[in-house]
């Protein structure tokens, strides 16, 4: 891929602080876009900002807000200073999320429960409501949605991240088909076991919060180095610029998925229920029995 890929794009990234958003925000700065990065905490934001500041050439702004994107006016706020610096708004790139309580589901706060799915889901849905206007005046963008394992995968103990994530990848083919005469993209990613702030979280919780199964997996994550950034990023570069126009509505893996061939693939990607969440009915598995 071309390494100015999205020289002139402009993008916002949410928590872009840290792990995979900062990753993000790294690859995208040395793809030339300008960037308004935000997260809640400000001391870490502000040095990432030196940080990307130095890889951006003359021209390429690189602006941080803080911003809580579970709150309706501080998503206002930051879409309304993108569009003030920028003149216009490409990607939107939604990575910001929380694992939230860690314990059986008539265990954990039910308060802290509510604001993992008002952080990872209405406040993904939020910015994608204050983005769009911008977008489908311009007819064309592209939106990034981070999802994660809790999309597939049951997740005991982790409830509220995984329903979030879930929801999260129905909202996205759901609002890829509503805004697809608009030009937009909008695709969530899977970007793998990730050895990041939140694999920490688990650990600290230990197995009485989080299950000994899914405590032991992030114990040998741990110890292998994980998944690594660099391949959720470089998605996450490909669904952010030309080479994936068309590609939309999809759950990709970035780890397992041979996503960089999929432009040759266009037309059976958009006749294809594949890469998205589907019921699966008995007869899929074998099982005549069950269904008509």
């Amino acid at each position: 891929m071309n390494t100015a890929v999205l020289q002139g794009k402009t993008a916002i990234i949410t928590g872009a602080n840290q792990g995979l958003g900062r990753e993000i925000a790294c690859v995208y700065a040395k793809a030339g876009a300008s960037l308004l990065i935000c997260a809640r905490d400000l001391e870490l934001l502000r040095a990432v900002e030196r940080e990307l500041s130095r890889l951006a050439p003359p021209g390429q702004a690189i602006v941080a807000v803080p911003a809580d994107v579970s709150d309706a006016g501080s998503v206002s706020v930051l879409v309304e200073r993108a569009v003030d610096c920028f003149g216009r708004i490409d990607i939107l790139v939604n990575n910001a999320g929380i694992y939230g309580p860690m314990g059986a589901i008539e265990e954990v706060d039910w308060n802290a429960w509510l604001k993992t799915i008002e952080i990872n889901l209405f406040g993904s849905i939020q910015m994608c409501k204050a983005v769009l206007p911008h977008m489908k005046r311009q007819r064309a963008g592209k939106i990034v949605q981070l999802s994660g394992g809790g999309a597939t995968t049951p997740m005991p103990m982790v409830s509220a991240y995984a329903v979030s994530k879930a929801a999260i990848v129905r909202f996205t083919d759901t609002l890829a088909e509503e805004v697809r005469e608009f030009n937009i993209d909008v695709n969530a990613v899977a970007p793998g076991a990730l050895n990041t702030r939140m694999l920490d979280e688990v650990l600290a919780a230990g197995p009485e919060k989080v299950g000994k199964s899914f405590f032991d997996r992030s114990t040998q994550q741990k110890a292998s180095g994980g998944a690594g950034l660099e391949r959720g990023a470089a998605l996450a570069l490909f669904l952010a610029s030309e080479a994936s126009n068309g590609i939309t509505g999809k759950l990709i893996s970035a780890q397992w998925d041979r996503w960089e061939d999929w432009p040759k693939h266009i037309d059976e990607l958009r006749s294809s229920d594949a890469y998205t969440l589907r019921r699966i009915a008995g007869r899929d598995r074998g099982l005549m029995w069950g269904d008509k």
